[in-house]
C-alpha cells in the first residue's frame, strides 16, 4: 500500500513539474494577438473560443508539446469562422521543442494551416 501511495505522489509531482511554464498561455496570446490586430478569446456560436481572431485567421495558441491538439482546434475554428486556420506554438525550451514544431509544420503544410512560433519573453 505504501508503494502505491508513493508512486501516486511521484506521478502527481511529475505532472505538476511538467505543467510549469515560464508564462501562462494567455500572456503569450495577449501580446501576439495585440500586435497582429486581432481579437482575443473570440466566442463562436457553440461557445468555443478562438484564441486570436484576425481579419484572415482563426488562430489557436498552444505550448509546443501540445502541437497535436492545436492542429484540430485550428482547423475547427477556421471552419466555424470561415477564416484560414492558424497556430502559434509557444517554445519555451529552445531546441527541445524542435521535434514538436517539425511535426506541426508537416501537418500545417499538408492542411494549409499557417504556423508561427513564439519564443518565451521577459517581463
Amino acid at each position: 500500500m505504501k508503494k502505491c501511495v508513493l508512486l501516486l505522489l511521484v506521478m502527481l509531482l511529475a505532472q505538476f513539474a511538467y505543467a510549469k511554464h515560464i508564462h501562462q498561455e494567455k500572456e503569450y496570446q495577449k501580446i501576439w494577438c495585440q500586435k497582429a490586430g486581432g481579437i482575443t478569446e473570440f466566442r463562436n456560436p457553440d461557445n468555443t473560443r478562438v484564441d486570436c481572431l484576425t481579419d484572415n485567421y482563426a488562430i489557436e495558441f498552444d505550448f509546443a508539446e501540445k502541437w497535436a491538439e492545436s492542429i484540430g482546434q485550428a482547423l475547427y475554428y477556421g471552419l466555424l469562422t470561415n477564416k484560414n486556420s492558424g497556430i502559434v506554438l509557444i517554445s519555451e525550451n529552445g531546441k527541445k521543442d524542435l521535434p514538436y514544431i517539425k511535426r506541426a509544420a508537416l501537418l500545417a503544410k499538408k492542411y494549409n494551416i499557417k504556423l508561427w512560433v513564439m519564443d518565451s519573453f521577459k517581463i
